[in-house]
């Protein structure tokens, strides 16, 4: 006997039609697509804006959010964003990350393990704290001001370890660092033994969305030999960027 849709079968319909070729999309162009009435649609577009699977737009357009590529990701979807990550990991043979804002933290999207013994904890899918990672500080030091001070004065500044900025001013002083240079770095802000570098994906207007990570284990590389690959890493959040924005 046929099983009548459900609200589950429907938010996958908006989900397939929010991730279509040529998006962000209008909410119309979404319930066409999903074959969901607009009023359904829009509060199941409001459920995953909130859960972090849709971004809105401020011109009444909806894209995929970060948990939706991290989705994508798991289930190994072969995006056209892999060649870029795959020579950007084989150049530096280094560990490579993309995480993308969500609310107050980041959620990585994208991981590429380097060749080496030794395999990086995080996960696609992991959440990440903004104030004291390399993709996190990438962020956060291209946000307007009052935004970032909103966003920091709801998370404050826990300590990671020792190395970590719990000081305002000091965290400041550092994302005006990453806006003069271009990068960021964690030099074991985040986790003991894990210094990583990484380059913020921006989108035409200067915001945000992310950002690519090269990580290393501080007994295996040098900080002066990460930064070796700052231009290949430069170029590669160039590249990626229209993917995620």
């Amino acid at each position: 006997m046929p099983v009548s849709e459900g609200s589950a079968l429907r938010a996958l319909r908006v989900l397939e039609a929010l991730g279509a070729p040529g998006g962000p999309h209008q909410l119309g162009r979404i319930a066409h697509e999903a074959g969901v009435p607009k009023p359904s649609t829009h509060r199941i577009l409001q459920g995953l804006v909130d859960a972090g699977y849709a971004v809105a737009g401020g011109d009444g357009t909806y894209g995929p959010g970060p948990r939706a590529f991290a989705l994508s990701a798991l289930f190994g979807s072969g995006r056209h964003d892999e060649p870029v990550l795959r020579r950007l990991r084989d150049e530096t043979g280094h560990t490579v990350h993309v995480a993308l804002r969500s609310g107050s933290q980041a959620v990585y999207v994208q991981k590429l393990d380097s060749d080496r013994p030794y395999r990086m904890a995080s996960r696609v899918g992991g959440r990440i704290s903004l104030h004291c990672t390399a993709i996190g500080k990438a962020i956060l030091a291209h946000l307007d001001p009052p935004r970032r001070a909103e966003l920091l004065a709801g998370t404050g500044l826990p300590a990671r370890t020792a190395r970590t900025h719990t000081d305002p001013a000091a965290l400041e002083a550092d994302l005006a660092r990453v806006r003069e240079r271009g990068y960021a770095i964690d030099d074991e802000e985040n986790e003991d033994t894990v210094r990583c570098v990484a380059a913020p994906l921006l989108d035409r207007a200067g915001a945000p969305a992310g950002g690519v990570s090269i990580s290393a284990l501080t007994f295996q590389t040098p900080a002066g030999e990460l930064l070796t690959h700052v231009p290949v890493l430069l170029e590669a959040a160039r590249l990626l960027a229209p993917a995620y924005t």
